[in-house]
């Protein structure tokens, strides 16, 4: 029952015709039991009355309110000089104003809030005996009818504010999206660039040595085969997240600081001499701080093979203080882009801003390139 009545409500005829129907009832019983030795009682002209001075109405969603007054008060009128029913005759502006605000700005509704009085005077005025009755009976109407401009307005209100609501919820979930597709490319972008640019170094050597020393080239491809296996099982983990609900879940936890000795051993075997140092006393690390900490790391390492050309890399990761610091050094020509600017040191200096950390990228004093990041260990918590 509940679904057949909530179905009709959304149906606009059924909502157009609604009033029609449900208040000349209300108006003839109202008639009836006004009648007295004055008041013959309910008559079928009455009955018609009571029908056609509701049928604006029907209207009332369409037509402005402008248009609509002249038929309401005529109908109105109609239905107390055919019916003389008591207070419910002011339902049939009442309806038709609550919809006026409903669909219309406050300034339209102001504005018909100032005509309903001369409406009011017009449709009570043949029918008020003196004019303290007249006054009263006006003030009355006038009240009730505004009471039916505020009911429609707060529920305008109320609309617009749910609306508001919903739009901020909806570009709350965009922006999250974006930030979350944006993570990810800047993943899959750190994985397939450090993984390419191995397999690339690798692959040369294979090539270079595949007569000369078969066995040497027979090591290269292993290292290329783990190189693109390690890269798999990263895209796989950092791509999980687009899986539906019903899929399975990524395998283990990412890559973190504890990794970084892979990261090292893959560059040792493209002839780059890796110093790795890790702090022994590093102590409990936030899994935001690690990803951003091994990717930081294995960006720096893949920029020394792209771009530095260099024969020595270290690697330092110390605790200092409430911070993780991040530290790769190179004998090279220069990291990234040679000012500083390309994308994947770009994509470094994201990772730690977005712990409220800071990045930094340049010549190294005594020749190469550095790259010194600080992450907050208690932003990440």
């Amino acid at each position: 029952m509940c679904g057949v009545l909530a179905r009709l409500s959304r149906n606009p005829t059924v909502v157009a015709w609604a009033p029609v129907v449900l208040l000349p009832p209300l108006l003839i019983l109202d008639g009836a039991l006004s009648a007295n030795d004055d008041k013959p009682g309910v008559t079928a002209l009455g009955v018609v009355a009571a029908y056609v001075g509701c049928l604006p109405l029907v209207f009332r969603a369409k037509w402005g309110f402008f248009k609509l007054a002249p038929l309401l008060t005529a109908g109105v009128v109609l239905v107390l000089f055919a019916l003389e029913p008591g207070n419910t005759v002011v339902l049939i502006p009442m309806v038709a104003l609550v919809q006026l605000a409903m669909e219309r700005d406050r300034r339209y509704t102001l504005l018909a809030g100032i005509s309903v009085i001369p409406c009011v005077v017009i449709s009570v005025l043949p029918f008020a005996d003196d004019t303290s009755e007249l006054v009263s009976v006006v003030l009355r109407n006038v009240a009730f009818c505004l009471l039916a401009l505020a009911i429609g307005d707060v529920i305008r209100s109320q609309r617009e504010a749910m609306a508001r609501a919903v739009a901020a919820r909806e570009e709350e979930t965009r922006r999250k999206l974006g930030e979350e597709r944006l993570r990810i490319a800047r993943e899959v972008h750190d994985v397939v660039a450090h993984a390419m640019v191995a397999i690339n170094v690798q692959s040369g050597v294979a090539a270079h040595l595949i007569d000369s020393d078969p066995e040497q080239a027979r090591s290269a491809l292993r290292e290329i085969k783990a190189a693109s296996g390690e890269a798999l099982r990263d895209l796989r983990g950092t791509l999980g997240v687009l899986r539906g609900d019903d899929d399975a879940a990524p395998l283990g936890p990412g890559s973190g600081l504890g990794d970084l000795d892979e990261l090292a051993g893959a560059l040792r075997a493209a002839g780059v001499d890796v110093r790795l140092e890790v702090d022994g006393a590093l102590g409990p690390v936030p899994a935001a701080v690690h990803a951003a900490g091994y990717r930081i790391v294995q960006e720096s390492l893949t920029n020394v093979l792209r771009h530095a050309r260099a024969s020595r890399a270290e690697v330092v990761v110390a605790r200092e203080g409430g911070d993780v610091r991040v530290e790769v050094t190179d004998d090279g020509i220069g990291g990234g882009a040679l000012d500083g600017s390309g994308n994947g040191l770009r994509g470094m200096a994201e990772r730690a801003a977005a712990l409220d950390g800071a990045l930094e990228s340049g010549p190294a004093p005594g020749g190469g390139w550095a790259v010194r990041a600080r992450l907050p260990l208690g932003s990440a918590s």
